[in-house]
């Protein structure tokens, strides 16, 4: 397996924002506090179909639906407090879409939402079923992990790990997909040298414990926090920056077919929003961890423990966030999860737009 070449972004970086009060915390999910779980969608985004709107004072109202829960999503808030959707003609109004992947694109699909923004390893899949949807950049890297127990003999060696079960939340999710791709390049075979285990989320720490599994993989902060708390038992194997995905994009933003035909400016406004709010976080975590502490379930110190273990300085777009999807299309159908007739290069082709030409 080749090893991705780290190229530089195709856009270019906006100067930094001068330093600005925050405004504390002012609406995290604007227009109401819509909060859109799955069974939410007919009462909240469905009804409210963006129009092409202007504030009055000549910003563009788009939407943008988002997991508030997600520590790496962190930035999209910088980009709202700090006035850089301002900056670019933008007034964002968010979303927190905790629902399945596929109803998310299907509003995007639909123009119930202008752009949303999420990992890469829950939207390429359902991006095979065809929704009118384009991505048009990547916010960072990292943000899920693989731990497990030295008391069951588990190593930082990704070969450690053959015979053993290892419990995730989801066994068709992006933790599975993470991984699967992961073990089969350092020479294990996802379905034979180990065992997959769904618990729920808030049980995996238990089943740990309890020896019914001997690793465990999720999103951060849940990981990162069991390591600090397992007095030393739990030890890192795998993320999504170990190699040869560590200059990889994990989180992407997507915009719905409608905005891109209508109005392209403003989609490549928002992309370059969250772009220059992932270089401030890649430069500042501490402030992006205050920001964001009232809506997570971690301290400021364990957030930015998080955001700096994750590399908000990579967010490729155009031919780099092209070469990113391509990778990761062919890494997955030769796991069996995309179609065995997947062509990685003309699929990522035809899922990404460039916005910067």
């Amino acid at each position: 397996m080749t090893e991705i070449q780290h190229v530089p972004d195709d856009i270019a970086e906006p100067p930094p924002l001068a330093a600005r009060a925050l405004t504390g915390r002012r609406a995290l999910l604007i227009g109401g506090g819509v909060a859109l779980a799955a069974g939410a969608l007919g009462v909240g985004l469905a009804r409210r179909a963006p129009e092409r709107a202007y504030t009055a004072d000549g910003l563009r109202k788009l939407t943008l639906a988002w997991n508030a829960n997600a520590i790496c999503l962190a930035p999209v808030l910088l980009a709202k407090e700090l006035g850089i959707f301002r900056n670019h003609g933008l007034e964002v109004e968010l979303f927190n879409f905790a629902g399945p992947t596929d109803q998310m694109l299907e509003a995007l699909s639909t123009g119930k939402a202008d752009a949303g923004i999420g990992m890469i390893m829950r939207w390429i899949k359902p991006l095979e079923q065809g929704f009118d949807v384009r991505l048009i950049a990547g916010t960072h890297g990292g943000c899920i992990r693989m731990s497990g127990s030295r008391a069951a003999g588990v190593t930082p060696d990704p070969k450690s790990l053959a015979g053993k079960v290892i419990g995730l939340s989801d066994i068709n999710g992006a933790a599975f997909n993470t991984f699967a791709v992961l073990l089969k390049y350092h020479g294990l075979d996802p379905k034979r040298d180990v065992e997959w285990r769904a618990y729920p989320q808030p049980l995996l720490g238990e089943a740990i414990r309890k020896g019914e599994v001997q690793a465990i993989a999720d999103s951060d902060p849940i990981l990162y926090k069991m390591e600090q708390d397992s007095r030393g038992d739990l030890v890192e194997v795998l993320s999504n920056l170990t190699k040869p995905w560590d200059r990889r994009v994990c989180c992407v933003v997507g915009a719905g077919g409608s905005l891109l035909r209508d109005d392209p400016e403003s989609a490549r406004a928002l992309a370059s929003s969250l772009v220059q709010a992932a270089k401030l976080c890649q430069g500042d975590p501490e402030q992006t961890a205050r920001l964001f502490a009232p809506y997570a379930k971690a301290s400021v110190e364990d957030i930015a423990g998080v955001l700096r273990t994750q590399t908000h300085g990579v967010h490729p777009v155009g031919t780099d966030l092209i070469g990113d999807i391509a990778l990761y299309a062919g890494e997955l159908r030769d796991i069996g999860v995309m179609k065995a007739d997947t062509d990685p290069q003309r699929f990522a082709e035809r899922t990404v737009q460039n916005l910067f030409t």
